[in-house]
């Protein structure tokens, strides 16, 4: 993808999230900003998958449990919600994860508890 088409897909998503923080505030259950998220990305006419599953391989065998990125964008970027008092390594390095497994190379790590959106988003590119 294109720098400024990555950029543009991201700050449409980034837009999206805000939008549905203005109406929800901060505070509530990471599944109910994953719902109202849903909804507002399909209004903005944007195509995504929730609850993308991919699993995890060792020496070349499936195992058995699988994660789960809460939102995968246009094909292109991976999304992991949070509703947390502070965003800590683990969740960016679980992102990373995510992304090196489904082979994406942007992702974005939103936490709806942040009391101004904008300071609880980290943007992540390999």
């Amino acid at each position: 993808m294109e720098k400024g088409k990555e950029a543009e897909l991201t700050e449409r998503i980034i837009a999206c999230a805000i939008a549905v923080h203005r109406e929800l505030g901060p505070g509530l259950l990471e599944s109910i900003y994953e719902e109202a998220l849903t909804m507002e990305l399909g209004m903005n006419d944007l195509l995504f998958v929730r609850q993308v599953e991919m699993p995890v391989f060792y020496k070349g065998v499936a195992l058995s449990g699988c994660f789960k990125a809460d939102f995968v964008v246009e094909g292109k970027v991976v999304l992991e919600l949070k509703s947390v008092e502070h965003i800590l390594p683990v969740h960016e390095a679980q992102l990373l994860s995510y992304m090196k497994l489904g082979g994406w190379d942007v992702g974005l790590l939103i936490n709806f508890k942040s009391a101004m959106l904008r300071d609880g988003i980290r943007r992540i590119v390999l």
